[in-house]
């Protein structure tokens, strides 16, 4: 069993939250964000000022915190593409689970072991919807998409993958396969 399931048979474990309401209490500029094409891209700043999610993730371990998420919540190829980086996918990825196991690792200890989940949010597609630009995207690709990311999550040393505010029960079902292939 792995130490994180163990654990979670002792007792509740305790999540960070709100990765992007924090990003913005720095009032970042284009530059920190790597760029006029970046800017607004939280995923990127694991390359471009690791600082501060370094900082964010220490933050909530400091307030006891049990595992904090990847900054990786829209990580994906499509929603990376958006800001012309969807060519870095796997680094972004493999970036943020490495930033967040180091900083997890070094608050663990025997009697508190620290864990990080690979966060995993929506493609901003409905593939179950009937609208023709949300909806133009197969099944397969989806599972292909996040099989991509959850793959540099799980290499980057991630203790669990975690789906977050997803809209299409078809997309999360994409996103359950495309994990099941990265394992």
């Amino acid at each position: 069993m792995s130490q994180f399931l163990e654990t979670l048979s002792r007792q509740v474990i305790i999540y960070d939250g709100a990765m992007g309401t924090n990003v913005q209490r720095y009032q970042l500029t284009a530059e920190d964000y790597g760029g006029a094409a970046t800017e607004g891209c939280n995923e990127y700043l694991v390359l471009s000022k690791p600082s501060v999610i370094e900082e964010i993730h220490a933050g909530f371990f400091e307030v006891g915190c049990d595992i904090v998420e990847s900054d990786s919540f829209t990580a994906s190829r499509l929603k990376l593409d958006e800001y012309g980086v969807g060519h870095l996918t796997k680094e972004v990825n493999l970036t943020a689970a490495r930033l967040a196991r180091r900083i997890a690792d070094s608050y663990s200890t025997p009697r508190h072991p620290r864990f990080v989940a690979g966060a995993i949010g929506p493609t901003g597609m409905l593939p179950s919807s009937n609208d023709p630009l949300l909806s133009n995207i197969t099944y397969q690709q989806l599972v292909e998409i996040f099989r991509e990311q959850a793959a540099a999550l799980l290499e980057g040393g991630v203790d669990v993958l975690l789906i977050e505010t997803s809209q299409d029960i078809l997309e999360v079902r994409a996103t359950i396969t495309g994990m099941r292939r990265a394992m």
